[in-house]
């Protein structure tokens, strides 16, 4: 209730003959008295109704009375009692005769009317759970704020006597609202009776006070508990319910799923219409519509239906926010008015303080609260449509799988839906800077008038230079973009195949290449940083270029026109918001414009085409003994509906239990098959029915990032002797016995720690473990040895194997299995061409019977494989894939305390890998707590001292000609006015220039300084990672993943060439400019000093808690999201396994998962941005209230310039405060960068590439003789030998074969005569010297490898053969001709200069069969090894085992010996030069001289070498 005292009459209330200050108007007694009454009750009546419906609504349970309620509800009828009583005295008098004035009866009965509807809502909120209520606590707040201003205007009047009841209500009033207010701060119990179950850890909101609320203070523990430690996933909060995946994506796939339905019958609809209409248009129309109108607009309209009231809510909240932002220049204004007039009453001034601090705290509050509102909605938005692209993920046809790689699903997920939630907050940005500009014309205009005009020109000149800079900047950033894509490729290549680059000694080669790339690269980096410079100072210096031209014109074209402390510093307050608003909207469209197409690649995705689940009649009931279940009849099918059918009219119906195998030649459709009946294809006609549930092994096995174990059960319970049994029959027991903690073991990302054979056998013991009726089982003997593969068919496939009883369907090339199938299925070109028994077809002498003929060797003693007895033991003493004697439980139910050391053989790598699947691979370091000081001076060292000193200097230089430009403005209002003008008003504007002109200099050469500085920084660190990289052993990157290196140079040297320059720059600006502010406030009014020391306290407070929290947020959502990107990875590559198995259902919950561990730490993240945000700006409103009430404490004292200079800076500090926290925050983030590529400086390096003193003097060697000497050697110092007690010799121009099997050692022997790892025990001499006291580079220049991985690397054709560039042309056509593809290099395009991309993709495509490529890739086509063994003048040649995977396809071996028999074997290929070559097959033994036989560890005989002959039946096991 409003003071009472005389109405709002009187002789000068109606006078406007005299001119009345504007302060003077709006600070009135009437003008406070009439607001007091009437906005209060006018706030409660229009927001009360709609808060009754929302809590109405939202029923959160009943809460007891509680000593607040009742507290409340006491104040309540007080202050009812106190309204009619004023009703009734009115009354009373009235009745008296006593005349009253009709607002004395009006006001106290809307008082009381309002008053009761309060005390009803209070007992509403309580019934419905409401702990505490924000229309109520602005209510009491409206209450207190306008009566108490008008009851302290009229206790300084006096009159106490006249009316004392009148005098003295209001006081009371007052105090009955104050205690209410007081109350209302506080938040009641929780609901007794809630109707959310409770939660784990709950998130504070709930239960925080309205205040806490607004200024995101219920963030505030988990802020100090992450500045005492580092926060872990146990501090997070649980997720609320309506931010949960189940409910968010459940909502969005309904609206979506509605919407798309409505316009798929709407673009029916319209095309039947134009079919009846234009019967020859109506083709085109139904394949345009749906590109038009079926993908954009239904999930645009669901992501609006789902989204839309958050949305709303945050818009009404900007709006009210920008309502006090042009509040702010209107109280200055009025601020500077006082201050300019002698004569107004000191309690103006200070009320103005007061409404300009209110102002710009609700201001920050309403902003905060759109933006708190948006973050939310954006999170919920990425949460639902990353859980719809998961979704039809699962669902996806076999022809959309073809048309999207995984990488852009993975991009779709991490960078489309990024793109498209973050555009939410630049919707708002379309529209409303377009007010913005125009309410900031209505400014200038009523201040400048038609000057004010000369903004917009000023605006628009601008454009086209900004145009010019952001089209030249974006030219170099596309450039800078290719040679870093390019640098990226030949990065990853060499990282790929270093064991290659290593082989010949390539490091100096590759290292010249990619740092030529990385100069091309700075050099486009540092001409976009130049420009991005100009942009910014463009930017920074609009604000004076249009103030200098507004002055200007204002002051010397009206001769009538003066400057004053008014005119200049509201108007830079007002130029500051249009400044603001001309940056926002271009950026808001470039946002949108990106967020456009990123939500066309969505919608183009999620309308790609899904499976039928009508393809095949499944039931999940088992069928019985002797039905037939599996039945195809008369079906076709194909891959997609464009393509043309795979599969023609295919009959077949398979019995219960029956092992039907299905072979045919390559692209015959085999694989094609198995995927029509699980429902892959396009069913074209026909039917397809399948009983019972079905396990399904891909040819290509599918591994999923997790533990053995779970790889096996794959989502049932585990049974452990079922899953002993398991595998036992699959032969992983030797592998797992080698694993460091057993069937717990984490397999990798895509099975990277387990070898192609080990995850095929994986993968059927997934199948075999799900215990189904019917297995569809792709070729899985394919990547395995020949005695394992019979032992898993023998075991797992065969009659007697553990399937045995089962349906299974097997499709392989091992032709020696078809005697033991039930039936066999011949297929040719897409169709059935025969099938029947195996002794049937062999009569019939059809399609198998040439299958076999094309399959026989020369030189088989029949038509198969010589199978070995299955329980003989092997040379390691357990049978094939047995289980290790004493047991293997501990596997199961126990992790291994300690690694274990096994053996090569039990681990069966490549390339005698050391480590083995098991073991744990390099990780890289998670980050906590805060950023080491030696961190950032590595950083200053690498940018280079006098730089970092010279760009301070700039900075303070830019700074101090601000400072300068705006007291030479204060002093430019302050100038007396003479005839209404002002004498130096010229010198003013010209010192004003150009004091802005320097600054601008400055500001441009310090922002170039600091990325320049950036450039040479980055240049300096990545020279040093790569010298580190290239100088670590072969066992580093053994033990170090390949992503955990590209990382470090693709992610972190992109942060160290962008992120750290751009966020030091924001920095450095932010940090100068608040010590202008405190300087500007300091001179100005000294006595604001005592202000200043307690915010900056605040600050530094701030601050530290925020930046340690933040940054263990920021890791902990990096790490958590890479889990859901590489989780969708790995669904999409197995999808027709999860499908086939039918756990659709859990791997969708398991996304949901991940993505909600995602959430618990996105939401205390951005809670936490608003939280520093909020409160930072509450500081800066702090600084500009003490700046105004220090001013009005020294009114007397200060000119009004002054005065506007300083309120006008601290005015701009608000957001300032907060931006310098936040560059503080992401340089500590992007520093850490600094540090990963510091990570491998202190690792192990290799011997010296060129020693200063070498034992070996050219030319050597001379002869080419090797002598192994009692050698031995071991990979890591913790592992036993791999290789032990080697010793012969290898006379010049001799040719050795070394035979062993996998895992013996033979690759190892090639690695220790290159020192690839250093000998532990013996040594190595060629032609006497000791290969250890020779350079690496001399000795791997003088030995040619032929590695087991072919490799090409992306360039020329030329550069591949020639890679140091030694030889000429016509050497290298000569070669050519000796491995028979000159004619195939000359026909390619540029022939030598052809350019191959990497692994030669462009190559392999003019071959036209894998197995022959495989050796081509190793003799010919790769084009380097053979080549470059004929070019290099090596005496040493070493040939590892090549094309080992190819043995068992039908017709490879007859080409490869004879191609051996031309090159390799030939003595004119390497004349006078020792080679030995590795290999599995006794085949390929005959070509070769003395065969040296390798068991485990240890050679057969290491006296003197076997030839294969001597070696007799020993040799079965490789046959």
């Amino acid at each position: 209730m409003a003071g009472q005292g005389e109405p709002c009459a009187g002789p000068g209330v109606w006078n406007q003959t005299e001119p009345e200050p504007a302060a003077a108007r709006l600070l009135s007694l009437c003008f406070l008295k009439t607001a007091g009454v009437w906005v209060p009750p006018m706030y409660l009546w229009v927001l009360g109704p709609i808060h009754l419906l929302y809590i109405h609504r939202h029923d959160k349970g009943y809460i007891q009375m509680s000593r607040l309620f009742k507290a409340k509800m006491v104040l309540g009828f007080a202050l009812i009692i106190l309204c009619t009583s004023s009703v009734s005295v009115t009354l009373w008098r009235i009745q008296q005769g006593t005349p009253q004035a009709l607002e004395f009866l009006i006001h106290p009965t809307v008082w009381l009317t309002t008053m009761s509807f309060a005390v009803f809502l209070i007992h509403a909120e309580r019934k419905k759970g409401v702990q505490a209520s924000g229309v109520l606590f602005g209510y009491w707040l409206l209450c207190f704020l306008f009566p108490a201003t008008s009851a302290a205007q009229q206790a300084s009047q006096g009159d106490f006597q006249s009316d004392p009841f009148r005098h003295l209500s209001p006081y009371l009033y007052l105090s009955l609202v104050m205690a209410q207010f007081a109350l209302s701060c506080l938040a009641d119990q929780p609901p007794l009776f809630p109707k959310r179950p409770p939660q784990a850890n709950p998130c504070p909101k709930a239960g925080a006070s309205f205040p806490s609320k607004a200024m995101f203070w219920w963030v505030s523990g988990l802020v100090w508990k992450g500045y005492r430690r580092p926060l872990g996933p146990k501090d997070l909060w649980s997720l609320g319910s309506e931010n949960s995946s189940e409910e968010l994506v459940s909502q969005l796939e309904k609206e979506w799923t509605r919407n798309r339905s409505a316009t798929q019958r709407h673009t029916k609809a319209t095309a039947f219409k134009r079919k009846g209409s234009h019967n020859k248009e109506a083709p085109e129309m139904e394949t345009l519509l749906p590109k038009q109108r079926g993908q954009r607009g239904p999930l645009l309209r669901a992501i609006w239906q789902v989204g839309r009231s958050t949305f709303l809510l945050g818009t009404l909240s900007l709006i009210i926010s920008d309502v006090f932002r042009f509040t702010v220049p209107k109280l200055l204004s009025l601020f500077l008015e006082f201050i300019g007039d002698p004569n107004t009453p000191a309690w103006k001034g200070s009320l103005l303080a007061v409404l300009m601090f209110l102002s710009a705290c609700l201001q920050t509050l309403f902003e905060q609260q759109h933006m708190y509102r948006l973050k939310v909605l954006q999170m919920r938005l990425r949460t639902a449509v990353t859980g719809l692209v998961y979704r039809k993920v699962l669902a996806l046809s076999s022809s959309s799988r073809k048309s999207s790689a995984v990488g852009d699903v993975v991009n779709l997920v991490s960078v489309d839906v990024q793109r498209l939630t973050e555009s939410v907050t630049y919707l708002n940005g379309l529209w409303l800077p377009l007010i913005w500009i125009v309410v900031c014309f209505v400014y200038l205009w009523q201040l400048l008038g038609p000057s004010a005009l000369t903004a917009i020109a000023v605006f628009v000149s601008l454009l086209p230079l900004n145009f010019f800079i952001t089209k030249k900047r974006n030219h170099h950033q596309e450039e800078q973009m290719r040679q870093k894509d390019c640098r990226a490729r030949l990065t990853s290549c060499i990282l790929r195949n270093v064991r290659t680059v290593k082989y010949h000694g390539w490091e100096g080669a590759f290292l010249d290449r990619v740092l030529h790339i990385r100069a091309q690269e700075l050099g486009a980096l540092k001409t976009s940083s130049l420009l991005f410079s100009v942009s910014l100072v463009s930017f920074q210096v609009s604000t004076f270029l249009v103030a200098l031209v507004v002055f200007a014109v204002h002051t010397l074209v009206a001769e009538e026109n003066a400057m004053d402390a008014e005119k200049a510093f509201v108007t830079l307050t007002v130029l500051n918001i249009l400044n603001k608003a001309q940056a926002f909207l271009p950026f808001s469209i470039h946002s949108i414009v990106q967020a456009r197409v990123s939500f066309d690649r969505l919608a183009a995705f999620l309308s790609l085409e899904e499976t039928d689940p009508g393809a095949v009649d499944s039931s999940p009931s088992r069928c019985a003994a002797g039905e037939d279940c599996i039945s195809i009849q008369e079906g076709t099918f194909t891959w997609s509906q464009e393509s043309a059918p795979c599969l023609h009219r295919i009959n077949l119906t398979v019995p219960q239990g029956c092992l039907l195998t299905v072979v045919g030649p390559v692209g015959a459709g085999k694989s094609s098959l198995l995927s029509a009946l699980l429902g892959e294809l396009s069913k074209v006609e026909g039917s397809v029915s399948i009983k019972g549930p079905v396990a399904y092994v891909p040819q290509e096995a599918w591994v999923q990032n997790t533990s053995v174990v779970d790889n096996v059960c794959f989502g049932q319970e585990l049974d452990a002797p079922w899953l002993e049994t398991v595998l036992e029959a699959c032969a992983l027991w030797p592998d797992v016995d080698g694993f460091p903690a057993g069937v717990h073991t984490r397999t990798g990302e895509q099975g990277m720690n387990l070898s192609g054979g080990q995850k095929q056998r994986l993968s059927l013991a997934r199948a075999v473990y799900r215990k189904a009726a019917v297995y569809l089982l792709d070729d899985p003997l394919a990547a395995l040895d020949a005695h394992v593969g019979q032992h898993i068919f023998n075991r797992v496939i065969g009659p007697d194997g553990l399937l045995q009883g089962t349906t299974r369907i097997l499709v392989t090339h091992a032709l020696h299995v078809l005697p033991q199938a039930d039936w066999i299925v011949v297929l040719e070109d897409g169709a059935i061409a025969e099938m029947g028994s195996f002794q049937e077809l062999l009569h019939r002498k059809g399609a198998l019977v040439g299958l076999l003929h094309g399959a026989r060797q020369p030189g088989d003693g029949g038509e198969g494989e010589t199978e070995r007895p299955a329980g003989a033991k092997d040379p390691r003493g357990s049978a094939a894939g047995g289980r290790p004697e004493g047991g293997s439980e501990r596997f199961v139910k126990l992790v291994p305390e300690k690694d274990s050391a096994a053996s090569e053989a039990q681990i069966g790598l490549p390339l005698d890998d050391p480590e083995g699947p098991g073991q744990p691979k390099g990780k890289d370091r998670t980050q906590y707590g805060r950023v080491k000081a030696t961190v950032y001076l590595t950083y200053l060292r690498a940018v280079g001292t006098p730089l970092c000193l010279y760009a301070l200097f700039l900075f303070l230089c830019q700074q101090v000609a601000s400072f300068c430009r705006g007291y030479w403005l204060s002093l430019w209002a302050d100038d007396p006015t003479v005839d209404g003008q002002q004498t130096h008003a010229a010198l003013r504007g010209w010192v004003f220039g150009l004091l802005g002109c320097l600054q601008a200099i400055g500001l441009f050469a310090s922002m170039a300084t600091v990325l320049l500085g950036g450039i040479q920084a980055s240049s300096l660190l990545f020279r040093g990672l790569l010298w580190d990289v290239a100088r670590s052993p072969i066992g580093f990157f053994e033990r170090t993943p390949v992503g955990n290196l590209l990382n470090r140079f693709s992610k972190e040297t992109d942060t160290v060439d962008v992120d750290i320059p751009d966020k030091l720059r924001s920095l450095l600006m932010y940090a100068f400019g608040l010590l202008e502010v405190g300087l500007v406030v300091t001179v100005a009014t000294p006595l604001a000093v005592v202000a200043i020391l307690p915010l900056l306290l605040l600050y530094a407070g701030f601050q530290s808690l925020y930046v340690a929290s933040s940054c263990q947020l920021r890791r902990l959502e990096s790490a958590r999201y890479s889990y859901v990107c590489s989780h969708v990875a790995e669904t999409f590559q197995g999808g027709p396994v999860v499908r086939a198995f039918r756990v659709q259902g859990p791997f969708v919950a398991q996304n949901d998962a991940h993505m909600d561990e995602s959430q618990r730490v996105c939401f205390p993240r951005l809670v936490a941005d608003r939280w520093l945000a909020a409160n930072l700006e509450l500081v800066g409103n702090g600084l500009v209230f003490a700046a105004a009430m220090c001013a009005v404490l020294s009114k007397a004292h200060l000119s009004p310039g002054l005065v506007g200079f300083s309120v006008s800076a601290a005015l701009q500090v608000t957001q300032t405060l907060q931006w310098a926290v936040r560059s503080w925050t992401d340089l500590e983030s992007s520093i850490v960068s600094v540090e990963r590529l510091k990570d491998y400086a202190q690792t192990p390096k290799e011997a010296p590439w060129k020693p200063l003193t070498c034992a070996a003097h050219p030319p050597w060697p001379r002869r080419g003789q090797i002598e192994f000497r009692d050698f031995g050697l071991r990979y890591r110092p913790e592992l036993p030998l791999a290789v032990r007690g080697v010793s012969f010799r290898i006379n010049a121009g001799e040719k050795v074969g070394i035979v062993g099997r996998t895992g013996a050692g033979k690759s190892s022997l090639a690695g220790g005569l290159l020192r690839l790892v250093e000998a532990a025990e013996g040594g190595i001499w060629i032609d006497g010297v000791p290969i250890a006291q020779v350079g690496l580079h001399t000795l791997r220049s003088r030995v040619t490898i032929i590695p087991q991985d072919p490799t090409l690397f992306p360039g020329s054709l030329r550069m591949n053969l020639d890679m140091l560039h030694e030889h000429t042309d016509e050497a290298i056509w000569e070669v050519l001709e000796t491995v028979q593809l000159r004619a195939t290099v000359a026909s390619l395009p540029g022939q030598l200069h052809y350019e191959c991309t990497d692994q030669g993709n462009n190559l392999r495509s003019s071959f036209w069969t894998r197995p022959r490529l495989l050796w081509t890739q190793g003799q010919s086509a790769r084009c380097r090894p053979p080549w470059g063994a004929g070019l290099r003048s090596a005496q040493y040649c070493s040939l590892p085992t090549a094309c080992a995977p190819c043995w068992t396809v039908p017709g490879f071996w007859s080409w490869t010996r004879g191609r051996w028999q031309r090159v390799a074997a030939r003595p004119s290929c390497w004349p006078r030069r020792a080679c030995f070559t590795g290999w599995h097959r006794s085949q390929a033994w005959s070509e070769c001289g003395p065969s040296l036989l390798l068991w485990p560890h240890q050679p057969g005989d290491s006296a003197k070498p076997w030839r294969h002959a001597d070696l007799g039946s020993s040799m079965a096991p490789w046959n």
